[in-house]
């Protein structure tokens, strides 16, 4: 199993942030990798962001993906976000103990990585690889930062339309969401 983790609102002070653990079956990782440029290259758009994009690309490029095999599973966090707050969600998102790699958008320092690989371990996880990855090398990134996105987005304001709309199309991909107190959230 390969699990990518991209986060949404962690620079901010106030509100919340969400981390998004986007879990792939080994057999397809190739395929989603093809499938996320495919869909781009249909959508004429540049690798897509959350926040450089409009509603409607949104919704095309999830409409497209949820034909795809992948599951997801999110924390929401209160800000100010802390590495042990991230820590902490992922004890309680990493459930299955045998995981090939884990792909963290963005830099950490090394210290962070040999940190997280201990928390992961005495949870029982059996993790061979743990690193930072840009979006642009690991399509399926771009998938994460998505959910991160739009997780986020209903969060914050879950009667706003687009956000809504967007997120019950999402749902059936989202296999589990907690708060970082463990309580789930609709």
């Amino acid at each position: 199993m390969h699990i990518f983790i991209d986060e949404s609102g962690v620079h901010k002070q106030l509100g919340n942030s969400t981390v998004a653990l986007v879990y792939v079956a080994v057999e397809n990782i190739d395929n989603l990798n093809n499938a996320i440029t495919q869909i781009e290259k249909n959508l004429h758009i540049e690798p897509f962001h959350w926040n450089k994009q409009i509603w409607p690309i949104r919704f095309a490029f999830l409409k497209a993906l949820s034909k795809e095999n992948f599951t997801v599973k999110a924390a929401i966090i209160e800000n100010p976000f802390t590495e042990e707050d991230f820590e902490l969600a992922l004890q309680n998102l990493l459930t299955d103990k045998l995981v090939r790699n884990i792909i963290i958008d963005g830099r950490k320092p090394s210290k962070y990585v040999l940190r997280l690989k201990n928390v992961l371990r005495h949870r029982g996880v059996s993790v061979k690889k743990i690193r930072m990855g840009n979006d642009l090398a690991f399509p399926v990134l771009r998938l994460a930062d998505l959910f991160a996105g739009l997780i986020r987005a209903y969060f914050e304001e879950p009667d706003k339309k687009p956000a809504k709309e967007l997120y019950y199309l999402a749902e059936n991909k989202i296999t589990t969401q907690t708060y970082l107190g463990g309580q789930v959230f609709r």
